[in-house]
């Protein structure tokens, strides 16, 4: 039966990966370089990836980079890109449905508790969740289990009695690694990516009712 749905929150409640990516890629392509959206993917979805976006930089440029202000300008632009951000289709017709039948909602992201509550509570969505395990509650992030192992733990559900919404290989691999039943709704960052460790892959959660994929979890 289930009992719990964990969300993702970057690129699966709202967008942040397209913003990010392009304001990095604008960021390199003012210093007269290009950054590979395949190289980009190695980082989304999760805080523990080795490729560092500064160091990758000064290695393309061949020499040191001014990080303070790099930092500013490139923040500036995603804060603009993300001004009119919006939940993603069909994410806020899942959270009235889990509300209706009762189910606890829960969050597991690869980003800090701030990055979080400022984009659930800019959403006006920070009451929608009962708990928030964010990257500096664990040891490990995604794609290891222990974002969403907490994740369950908090409410005290079966992975069994869960399912995740996730975008990414990681998030999805992370879900799975915790034995939970996996909805996988990539973004334009995403959507190229192997997904094919998910139990469903949709265009949108506006495709399928909780009540639908329920039935393929009892399954």
């Amino acid at each position: 039966m289930l009992k719990a749905i964990i969300f993702d929150l970057d690129g699966t409640i709202l967008d942040t990966e397209t913003p990010e990516f392009i304001s990095w890629q604008e960021a390199y392509a003012a210093r007269g370089v290009a950054l590979d959206p395949d190289i980009w993917a190695q980082g989304i979805g999760t805080a523990d990836a080795s490729w560092d976006p500064y160091d990758h930089l000064e290695t393309l440029i061949g020499g040191p980079i001014d990080r303070a202000t790099l930092r500013t300008t490139r923040e500036a632009r995603f804060d603009e890109l993300m001004d009119a951000a919006e939940p993603r289709d069909g994410i806020l017709a899942w959270l009235d449905e889990a509300r209706e039948l009762g189910l606890r909602v829960g969050l597991a992201s690869s980003s800090g508790v701030d990055w979080v509550t400022r984009f659930l509570e800019a959403l006006g969505l920070r009451d929608r969740f009962e708990s928030l395990a964010t990257r500096e509650r664990v040891t490990h992030s995604k794609p290891a289990p222990d974002l969403y192992e907490l994740a369950l733990n908090e409410p005290g559900v079966m992975a069994a009695e869960a399912l995740a919404v996730e975008d990414s290989p990681n998030g999805v691999a992370a879900a799975k690694a915790a034995g939970m039943f996996c909805v996988a709704v990539p973004n334009p960052q995403t959507a190229r990516l192997p997904l094919h460790g998910a139990d469903l892959v949709l265009g949108s959660l506006a495709e399928r009712s909780i009540r639908e994929v329920a039935e393929l979890l009892k399954a």
